[in-house]
């Protein structure tokens, strides 16, 4: 009899710990969502009710040459920033995890820095620097480009640009998962490989690289699912433009719902959105996860 209210003691302690998660996974989450993909089977405004039309917003998305553009900038950026992002992240936490003391925190904190800053903020600064007139870095696009370039109203340079924007912004946080999988790596690993002859390139590849793979692994799907979600930055700096040349799938989502208020076809889009972030983040943390094993 002791044990077993001892047992149902423990498990409303469990519960009440889980319940406020769970209260707010349920209310803010999960019913949204649920509403969400309800909505996209109608026809209804923004705010109302509509007409029950089943899959006939997803027949239709095949045929919108809008959602496909939003759809091929999705993945393009995705492509442009996913790998580098962790590339470079991975490289300067390595830079990082040769110095100590006072330096070492300073260099984070730099790094750190802009992570912390809003879009808004992060956008601007840019966006002076890239202003056509009086920009700092024109002198470098000229370089580049034998010219200066609105780089913001051209569709070859608004999503690389945009990109590069993104990594600056976002590549501080990835630092501080690398550093804190690299101080989890035993020390006497380091030294039995160097006392083994291994090489500093060695000792990356042997001993780094294997024991840091799970933290990779971890960047390179929140970096997938973030930047999937691609939204403010375009917005700020280019508003889909030129050409929809940087138009995305939440901005389409903005357009439908907020400007055209079809409220209905917009969760259509968004419903999309999150089935390809939920598959393509999952199908590629698990594949990641097996690639670990054979390392």
């Amino acid at each position: 009899m002791a044990m077993l209210e001892n047992k149902r003691k423990k498990n409303l302690i469990a519960l009440t710990l889980v319940a406020p998660f769970l209260i707010v996974f349920l209310v803010f989450f999960f019913y949204p969502t649920l509403k969400m993909f309800q909505l996209s089977l109608t026809d209804a405004p923004l705010i109302g009710e509509g007409n029950w039309v089943g899959f006939d917003n997803y027949v239709r998305l095949l045929s919108d040459r809008l959602f496909k553009t939003s759809l091929w900038n999705n993945i393009y950026f995705v492509l442009l920033t996913v790998v580098p992002t962790t590339l470079i992240a991975l490289g300067i936490a390595l830079m990082i995890n040769r110095l100590t003391g006072r330096l070492q925190a300073l260099i984070m904190v730099l790094f750190f820095l802009p992570y912390v800053l809003p879009v808004s903020v992060v956008t601007q600064v840019w966006t002076w620097m890239l202003d056509l007139q009086f920009g700092v870095l024109q002198p470098l696009i000229s370089l580049l480009a034998g010219k200066p370039i609105a780089v913001f109203k051209n569709p070859d340079w608004v999503m690389p640009m945009i990109a590069l924007i993104t990594i600056w912004w976002t590549t501080g946080f990835n630092v501080l998962l690398f550093i804190a999988g690299l101080r989890n790596i035993p020390s006497e690993l380091y030294e039995a490989a160097a006392l083994d002859g291994a090489t500093t390139r060695q000792q990356f590849f042997r001993v780094t690289w294997p024991l840091l793979w799970p933290v990779t692994a971890l960047v390179l799907t929140l970096q997938l699912i973030l930047q999937l979600k691609l939204f403010d930055q375009v917005y700020l700096t280019s508003n889909g433009g030129p050409f929809n040349s940087s138009y995305v799938l939440l901005m389409q989502v903005y357009r439908e719902a907020f400007q055209l208020n079809h409220g209905g076809y917009s969760s259509a889009v968004a419903s999309v959105l999150f089935i390809v972030i939920v598959v393509v983040s999952v199908l590629q943390f698990q594949l990641l996860r097996i690639g670990g094993r054979g390392k």
